[in-house]
């Protein structure tokens, strides 16, 4: 027969509810606890069951035992009951008869992507990225709803009047989607995971409610006020063995205070306090805060009482902040407390990592790093790491941020936009694309297609590179025929990626597909490697398994987003092996944790307190109707996260006056320590310190650059159009003409003006050429060569239709040109002659034959001609130095003849027109200027005087030695400009 007192309801029993204050390490202080009260009966201790937050708190409570166990321990059982596995924490602790029908939950990646689909029928305008990423606020506020016991039917109800249209929308969409969302769950005999976790939270307090646990039941940490779980945690406190342990609250506020917190008649509660959560789960669970004790240990270390009372003060409700006066200075100190404001997050990181490098010179301390700010963990974590620290950071990284991840969201970049040289460069680039012995051929090959692709981009798709590669730029020639086969071989392993990109839109399954196979295909077992790799495969093979039940098709265009905001939902967790007492925690991690030291970084608002994340679906009017959280609970969390992180021994609170666009401004919680205490005292020493680090004892001014090489290794050959950079930028000569550099378009780079010219060139010479300067000729000529060069949206849009108006003016003035005897002759023509111990070659770009038998020279010019100012000063001498190598017969005997006219014939706009003529040369009233029968020899010696000076004599090539006439900056980082420029010291070269 069975025991009838085993099955006898539990009679309960007083509430037995502790706190740990808030200057207690809570984990530390919640093991001596228990271990004192298991005495020598250590098999007590095992059969206890602990509630705890989140599994990050099981790691810190099993620690804190560890640490205090001195020897040999078993250790209670830890359940965490934030954990979605709920089923196997539990499954031990009673008859699971009754929950074994519970079903199952849905998959969470399998939810998001149905709720996208139901979305995307209701609303079609909304494409598949956007319906990902309503989707996933849309599951979050499902959770809220199961978890707060709202029934989806109050939505109904819950309308103010007052709504505005946009809401309204929204609100039918959510109505008909939830309404649905049930069917959908029945279909596949699932239920939410949030609503599985707490029938069987509601299972557990009916089975302790029917028969009492064996052992003892400690609820400890958990400040959640959730009904389901508060049901449970009032159940626990009246267990005959059970207690419940809550952190840091407040027992010494005001009454009125504390009235205050709930909110009164017509009054919101005061969701951004930090005892918020703790007021409204002891309403919860029936428990008045006079019947909370304090916690009769303390676990060793932790800051003052005065500090604990003084946090308290400190965290007052804004209304009562005016008894900071009245307080007594013992009430408002925080000692051990300093802080530090540095100028940017940069010099944070810095100071951050020196000060928790400084700790570690202690034996046996600890020190962490508390920050929801991302980027600044790991900057810290990147400073660390030059003294060979690893630090643990617990709290991870997006998967989109890993290598894994930006290999993914770097091959759906370049499919997206139709392999364009910026997203396939950085695919093809990534590190683990031929990770291992080949990569360094690899990237000798990428690097290769990096240089021929330089300039404006190719026409779209894999075909558009190929013809490129075949047939682009002739300045590339030589660059596209070394890469053109590699290009070919590498093109078979983009085709099916491409192919199906090739539409406006491509499947859901398939797509996932091709992303596997792409970064299988290029990084092979590298891509699925490691915690990310692993994390990456397991995210595609999900998607790949539950894409039938997500959107049917997704725009191309819309897959990186869509992508990005999948892998954001993932956090990848490095393994445990960081060194052993420093930490990094997000403000999850750090909860029920504590450190010696604690540096609580990031301080600034928008970041702690973070800024309430809007809700799509729902104003904050139905939420505060519905009962639902609002937005600012979440400020109400960190604010007490922040409370509980000052009662460390010692703490440190930083923050950076701006950030990366603008000054930024004081957290809110900063600011009160500052008012209540008259200012934190300030941590100097490590600010000092940081700055100090990188900056040497000692350092020399960098010079003006003055290179000066042997005469006997200076160039013997000078182009025509190299004379300007001899004589206004000497450097810039050496540096293009003996170190052999050249200055590169960057990649998809809008259409500089040396390429704008290079059109132009082509267009006039083919014209010249081939069309025999017939005007009618002319027009369509330039717009065949553009049509195949000027895929530019700025060209077309802009560039070309002033080109073929400037054309159409250069055809009339050829034509009447010709009406009087003047006739091209000549176009593109190379040419050199020995001058001056040297050789000096140039391209002339159109020569005439005029009706005396004597030469016009052209210049074609996109933009502003040189001045006549720029000639008269020795500069800008081109033309002439081309007539001089036409009258020396340069460019073959039948065009030797005199010059007589040298011209620029600009395609800019004078007087309102578009083109015009100008010439350096000619003579005013005053008989000043210069004569053009004159103008090659003139160019003959202002080159033999700087050909002397430079190339034959020992002149040092001195940079920006008149920089008025030296406009181009392509050498500027290479002479260190910034560095010397604008300071009157001579010297010599550095």
């Amino acid at each position: 027969m069975s025991d009838p007192a085993a099955s006898a309801p539990v009679r309960p029993a007083p509430p037995t509810v502790y706190t740990i204050p808030i200057h207690r390490p809570f984990a530390d202080a919640l093991a001596a606890g228990l271990l004192a009260r298991a005495g020598a009966d250590r098999m007590r201790l095992a059969r206890t069951t602990i509630l705890l937050p989140n599994n990050r708190s099981v790691r810190a409570v099993t620690d804190a035992f560890v640490r205090r166990a001195g020897g040999g321990l078993l250790l209670p059982r830890l359940v965490p009951v934030g954990d979605p596995a709920l089923d196997e924490r539990l499954g031990t602790l009673f008859d699971m008869a009754d929950a074994a029908s519970v079903p199952p939950a849905i998959d969470p990646l399998a939810r998001q992507l149905t709720l996208a689909r139901l979305i995307g029928e209701v609303r079609p305008e909304t494409d598949a990225a956007g319906a990902i990423r309503l989707a996933a606020d849309l599951a979050r506020l499902l959770d809220q709803m199961i978890v707060e016991d709202v029934a989806p039917a109050r939505l109904a109800d819950a309308v103010p009047d007052a709504l505005a249209e946009h809401w309204q929308a929204s609100l039918d969409i959510l109505r008909v989607v939830l309404d649905r969302w049930p069917e959908e769950l029945a279909r596949r005999g699932r239920i939410d995971l949030a609503d599985r976790r707490n029938r069987l939270l509601a299972e557990t307090e009916r089975a302790w409610a029917r028969r009492a646990p064996a052992g003892p039941v400690v609820a400890a940490g958990v400040t959640v006020a959730a009904p389901t779980l508060a049901r449970l945690l009032r159940r626990v406190a009246r267990l005959p063995d059970g207690m419940v342990i809550v952190p840091g609250l407040d027992r010494a506020m005001p009454d009125d205070e504390w009235d205050a917190l709930a909110g009164g008649a017509g009054e919101r509660p005061m969701e951004t306090h930090p005892q918020y959560a703790l007021r409204q789960l002891l309403d919860r669970i029936g428990v008045a805060r006079e019947e909370v004790r304090a916690w009769p240990r303390g676990g060793g270390g932790g800051a003052s009482a005065d500090r604990g009372r003084a946090i308290h003060n400190a965290m007052a409700a804004a209304v009562f902040t005016d008894k900071w006066a009245d307080l007594p200075s013992r009430a408002r100190r925080l000692s051990g407390v300093r802080a530090l404001t540095v100028a940017n997050p940069p010099a944070e990181a810095q100071a951050i990592a020196l000060a928790m490098r400084e700790a570690l010179e202690v034996p046996g301390r600890t020190v962490a790093l508390v920050t929801p700010d991302r980027a600044l963990a790991a900057r810290v974590s990147a400073h660390l790491a030059r003294w060979g620290i690893e630090a643990d950071d617990s709290a991870g990284r997006p998967l989109s941020l890993t290598a894994s991840g930006t290999l993914l969201t770097s091959i759906a970049d370049a499919a997206a936009e139709g392999f364009a040289p910026v997203p396939l460069l950085a695919w093809l680039k990534h590190p683990l694309v031929r990770a291992g012995d080949a990569r360094g051929a690899w990237l000798a090959d990428v690097r290769l297609l990096d240089r021929a692709l330089r300039g404006p981009r190719p026409a779209p798709g894999l075909q558009g590179v190929t013809a490129f590669l075949r047939e682009g730029d002739v300045r590339t020639a030589r660059l596209r025929r070394d890469i053109l086969s590699w290009w070919e071989s590498v093109v078979p392993m983009l085709e099916p990626l491409a192919a199906a990109f090739a539409g406006s839109g491509v499947a859901l399954e398939e797509m996932f597909a091709l992303l596997r196979d792409a970064a299988s295909a290029l990084a092979g077992d590298a891509a699925w490697s490691r915690p990310a790799g692993r994390a990456a495969a397991d995210l595609l093979a999900s998607l790949e398994e539950h894409a039938p039940d997500g959107p049917r098709a997704v725009a191309t265009a819309a897959v990186p987003a869509m992508l990005r905001t999948l892998l954001d939902g993932v956090a990848v967790r490095p393994p445990q092996g960081g060194h052993p007492r420093l930490f990094i925690w997000g403000l999850i991690e750090a909860r029920l944790q504590q450190a010696d030291l604690m540096i609580l970084g990031g301080l600034n608002e928008g970041t702690w307190p973070s800024l309430p994340a809007p809700d799509p679906w729902l104003a904050p009017a139905i939420r505060a109707t519905l009962g639902l959280p609002g937005l600012e609970r979440r400020i109400g969390a960190e604010a007490e996260q922040f409370a509980a992180a000052l009662g460390a021994p010692e703490v440190l609170i930083t923050r950076a006056r701006r950030d990366a666009r603008a000054p930024a401004v004081p957290s809110r919680f900063w600011l009160r320590l500052d008012a209540m205490t008259g200012g934190v005292t300030p941590a100097r020493a490590i600010g000092r310190w940081a700055e100090q680090l990188d900056r040497p004892d000692d350092f020399t001014l960098i010079r003006r650059p003055e290179p000066s090489p042997p005469v006997e290794d200076r160039p013997r050959r000078v182009a025509v159009t190299k004379l300007d950079r001899l004589k206004a930028d000497p450097f810039a000569f050496y540096a293009d003409a003996m170190l052999k550099l050249r200055a590169w378009d960057a990649v998809d780079a809008d259409p500089s003006a040396a390429w704008r010219g290079s059109a132009v060139h082509r267009i006039f010479e083919a014209w010249i050429k081939e069309d025999g300067c017939a005007p009618s000729r002319l027009r369509p000529r330039a717009e065949a060569l553009l049509a195949e060069s000027a895929r530019h949206p700025v060209l077309r849009a802009l560039w070309t239709p002033r080109l073929l108006e400037a054309v159409e003016w250069i055809g009339a003035q050829v034509a009447d040109g010709v009406a009087q005897g003047r006739i091209p002759i000549a176009a593109e023509v190379k040419g050199e002659i020995a001058i001056a111990g040297l050789k000096l070659e140039g391209t002339v770009d159109r020569i005439d034959r005029l009706p005396d038998g004597s030469l016009a020279i052209v210049d074609w010019k996109t933009g502003k001609p040189p001045s006549k100012r720029a000639v008269a000063e020795g500069y800008a001498m081109q033309l002439g130095l081309l007539g001089l190598i036409a009258e020396e017969g340069g460019f073959g005997a039948a065009l030797r003849a005199k010059p007589t006219v040298f011209e620029y014939w600009s395609l800019a706009a004078k007087d309102g027109a578009l083109g015009h003529i100008a010439t350096p040369t000619g003579l005013n009233k005053a008989g000043e200027g210069i004569d053009p029968a004159d103008f090659t020899s003139r160019a003959a010696r202002v080159l033999t005087d700087a050909v002397q000076r430079y190339l034959f004599g020992d002149a040092p090539f001195t940079a920006k030695l008149h920089p008025e006439h030296a406009p181009y900056g392509d050498y500027d980082q290479l002479m260190r400009l910034d560095e010397w420029y604008g300071r009157s010291a001579p010297g010599a070269g550095a």
